[in-house]
Formats: structure tokens, C-alpha cells, sequence
């Protein structure tokens, strides 16, 4: 999914970066190499932090990587060790003093601190420190864990006791790279939720949250952190230290969905492969006599292809994105957001008029752009739209860093399958079942997150949500 088109989806995630440097590289080009790949993840602000003799340099301000780093900026930072973000606010107000790397100083040190993820218990935490003293400059869970691990820093011998101490105090999802004058830090929450993985380059090491970073970088994948795994990379090599973990993981679902980049290998399964694999599934599940198959760009592109394959209906374009229309020319009010739709995707006229088709999306939310987009393909000539959705309908909102809208906003929430096919205006709309969503991701080594369809969070979470609400989930 493509945030700068879909207006009514969800709110992306953040990407992080981390590299350490044994061959005289470029540490701060090769992050913005890195970062560059992992735009998808966040467009709203940027940030790298160096290592520089001891001295922790750094820039980040508001917008898309390559509007942030110039080759002047990028020349200033140099040093052996570097981490960079790309961040959609998930938590946090949209402003330049919650953009990453936080940067901090404290009794023991220096230390940077890039964080993809979400925190169930940050607020509770905030106000215990604040109660005991600690300013916070930011609105965002990071600060949070920066504050947790420099105040037990004090009190251990090193940084590793201090990020292990702070880890038994959080509860969230966190893929986390930390900058020490010395040392490349990488953490993986417990449940594994947000992906990480290591790459190698030579005899130096980056850390990335996807493997499409490490490509772009040319490092050559390792493996992934594991979940409750602290990676320590330094002049000495890599070593780990793994905490204590539950019994299953639980790898978020919508990485496969639409997070991640199709390129992208997580935690042993191809996200291109798992995208397919759902199309040819919901052909099975939910046929349909159609002339041709389109899917929504542009998650929607790789299942359409696997639906096309497994029903024989013939694969098109038939929806056109203007990728020159910056992120930025939409405001979040209804007005806006249908003006954005029509500027931002067109149909071709050529290839959908006169055709029954079957159009390809990762998912409904709000079910405000796809009414559009079906009106749309019918003002284009199309004789019926039949909808399919690529994941199951979503009913529960998310609270490990996907900002969904509150359950009263989720059409499938308080609609039944027929109901929203009726709102956005669809010849028929089938759904991928759970069980078939949840066996895409062929050869993953991991199990999986799916609240956001059935409500069964694998922690306690806030409000809205329930409190395990599926009893194999308790830990």
C-alpha cells in the first residue's frame, strides 16, 4: 500500500537503519542509501546519526530522504559508525523535534537511538519518570526508552545490563538500532512483531528492518534478529545476548500485506511470494467471470498477478498512479482527500471500458477511497467491479504501530461483507480468509500477529482493545 494514494488506509510505519563500519566506507551515504530503500515505511521526516571520534553528529528535519540530505550535509558526516529513520507518526505529533534519531547525552555517555515500532505502556512509564524528575523534549515513545536505558545506565556496568534492564520494563512492538561511541546496537522485541535483520559488507555489518535495504547497500544477508535478541556489533565482531521470550512469535501480518517492500525476505518468506500466493488463493476462494484482472497500486499489483494466474483471467493495468504528485498536496479532510484520489489515480479508459473486472486490493478500512476508485473504473466505461481483498477484513484496531483509525471508523467493524459491498458501490467484494491470509507467507519460520482482524492482541493493550481476548494467546 502506498500511503501518498491510499487516503483512507493506513497510517505507515517507520524504517531503521544502523551500519558499522570495518573498511573505510561512507557510513552516512551508504544510511541514506539504506534509508532511500526504506521510504516506504515513512515519508514524513528523516534522520542520520554518526559516530565521529566519540562525538555523536547528526541531521533530521521534516520531509522525503532525498529532500533532507544534501551532498553537503552528507559529506559533514563522517565517522565509523552511523543509524539512520524514516518515520510515519504512529505515536507523537507530526513535528521536527519527534523526528529520529533521538540524540541523547547523559551522566555516562553519549548514545543515538532509532526505534520502529509501538509502545503499550510508554504513557504509564512517561509519567512515573516525569514524577521522578525527567524532561522530556519529545512526545514520542522513543524518548521514553532512551530515558529508561541512560537512567539504568548509571547504575550498571554497561550499556548492554541498561538496554536489558529497560527491555523487562517496556511492552510493545520495538525493532530498535542504538548508537554508542563504540558500538552498533540492535534489538527485536520479544514477540518478534517489527521485522530486523543483518547484513555484512566485507568486514563490516549493517542492520536493517527489511533485506531490501541490505540490497541496496550491497550486503550480503545473514540472518534476522531474533525476537527478544540484542545484537552487539564493535571492533571485536558481532555477539548477542537473547532475553527472555514467550513461546510463539508474532510477526505482524500486514508486513506481508502491504508494509514491506515485494523485495523484501522476512524471517524466511519471500514478501513477493506471500503477495502472489494470496491472489491465487482469493481466486479460489472467491471466483468470479470477469475479462480481466487489475490490481490497486501498488500492493495490490503482486496478488492481482497471482489471482490472473490461478483463474486464467487475463492480468492488466487498468489504474494509473501520477508519482509526481508529492505526499505532501494532501490535507486530511474529506474534501481534499477525494480531489487527492482523482489526481493521484486515474483509470485507463482503454483497457477497463466495456470489460467486467476484477480489481485487487490489500485491504478496506474505512472503505472512503475504494467507493471512489469502483466509481471510478465504471465512469471509465467498466460494465461491473467486482471487488477482492488480499487480508481478511479489518474489525480491531492495532496498537503495535500501524496507526488505524478507532474501531468506530473501521467499516468491517460495524458492516457485514455485503454491506460494504453495497457502500462502495461493487458488483460483488470477497474477502481472503483468515486461514488462507495467514498460510501466504510460504516457509516463514514465524507465527503471527493478526489482531487487527480478529481482535486476539498478544498483550494487554489499551481501551479499545480487549485483553487477550483469545486465550492462546496469553503469555
Amino acid at each position: 500500500m502506498n500511503w501518498d494514494i491510499r487516503l483512507d488506509k493506513l497510517n505507515e510505519e517507520c524504517g531503521v537503519f544502523g551500519i558499522f563500519d570495518n573498511d573505510g566506507l561512507d557510513v552516512a551515504k551508504l544510511t541514506y542509501y539504506g534509508l532511500y530503500a526504506l521510504q516506504h515505511r515513512g515519508q514524513e521526516s528523516a534522520g542520520i546519526a554518526v559516530n565521529n571520534d566519540g562525538n555523536i553528529d547528526y541531521h533530521k528535519d521534516m520531509g522525503l530522504v532525498p529532500d533532507i540530505f544534501s551532498e553537503n550535509v552528507l559529506n559533514g558526516l563522517k565517522g565509523q559508525i552511523a543509524i539512520g529513520h524514516v518515520r510515519y507518526s504512529t505515536t507523537g505529533a507530526s513535528h521536527r523535534e519527534n523526528a529520529q534519531p533521538m540524540v541523547i547525552k547523559y551522566k555516562n555517555g553519549k548514545m543515538a537511538l532509532a526505534h520502529n515500532g509501538n509502545l503499550v505502556n510508554a504513557a504509564e512509564i512517561r509519567e512515573n519518570l516525569e514524577e521522578s524528575g525527567t524532561i522530556f523534549q519529545s512526545t514520542i515513545d522513543s524518548e521514553v526508552i532512551a530515558n529508561l536505558i541512560s537512567r539504568y545506565r548509571v547504575t550498571n556496568n554497561n550499556i548492554e545490563e541498561a538496554i536489558e534492564k529497560m527491555m523487562g520494563d517496556i511492552r510493545g512492538s520495538y525493532a530498535l538500532v542504538i548508537l554508542t561511541p563504540r558500538k552498533l546496537i540492535g534489538i527485536r522485541d520479544p514477540l518478534g512483531i517489527r521485522p530486523l535483520c543483518i547484513g555484512r559488507i566485507d568486514d563490516s555489518y549493517v542492520i536493517a528492518s527489511e533485506t531490501c535495504a541490505l540490497d541496496a547497500v550491497g550486503a550480503r544477508f545473514i540472518r534476522d534478529v531474533l525476537p527478544g535478541e540484542m545484537v552487539i556489533i564493535s571492533e571485536g565482531g558481532l555477539t548477542s545476548i537473547q532475553t527472555k521470550v514467550p513461546d510463539t512469535t508474532k510477526l505482524c501480518i500486514f508486513e506481508h500485506v502491504y508494509f514491506a517492500r515485494p523485495d523484501s525476505i522476512i524471517d524466511g518468506a519471500s514478501v513477493h511470494s506471500a503477495r502472489k500466493e494470496a491472489g491465487k488463493r482469493l481466486a479460489i476462494e472467491h471466483p468470479v467471470e470477469a475479462d480481466l484482472v487489475i490490481g490497486v497500486p501498488d500492493s495490490g499489483l503482486t496478488a492481482a498477478i497471482g489471482y490472473s494466474e490461478q483463474s486464467g483471467i487475463p492480468y492488466e493495468q487498468g489504474l494509473i498512479k501520477n508519482r509526481y504528485v508529492g505526499r505532501t498536496f494532501i490535507q486530511p479532510d474529506q474534501q481534499q482527500r477525494e480531489t487527492g484520489v482523482k489526481i493521484k489515480l486515474n483509470a485507463i479508459k482503454s483497457a477497463v471500458e466495456g470489460k467486467r473486472i476484477v480489481m485487487i486490493d490489500d485491504s478496506i478500512v474505512r472503505g472512503t477511497t475504494t467507493k471512489r476508485i469502483v466509481q471510478m473504473l465504471k465512469d471509465a466505461g467498466a460494465k461491473e467491479v467486482h471487488m477482492r481483498v488480499s487480508s481478511s477484513p479489518i474489525k480491531h484496531s492495532c496498537y503495535f504501530g500501524i496507526d488505524t483509525p478507532s474501531r468506530k471508523q473501521l467499516v468491517a467493524a460495524s458492516h457485514s461483507v455485503e454491506e460494504i459491498r453495497n457502500i462502495i458501490g461493487a458488483d460483488s467484494l470477497g474477502y481472503l480468509s483468515m486461514e488462507g491470509l495467514l498460510e501466504t507467507p510460504v516457509g516463514s519460520k514465524c507465527s503471527f500477529c493478526s489482531a487487527c482482524f480478529d481482535g486476539c492482541y498478544p498483550m494487554e493493550v489499551p481501551k479499545e482493545g480487549n485483553k487477550f481476548s483469545c486465550e492462546s494467546n496469553k503469555q
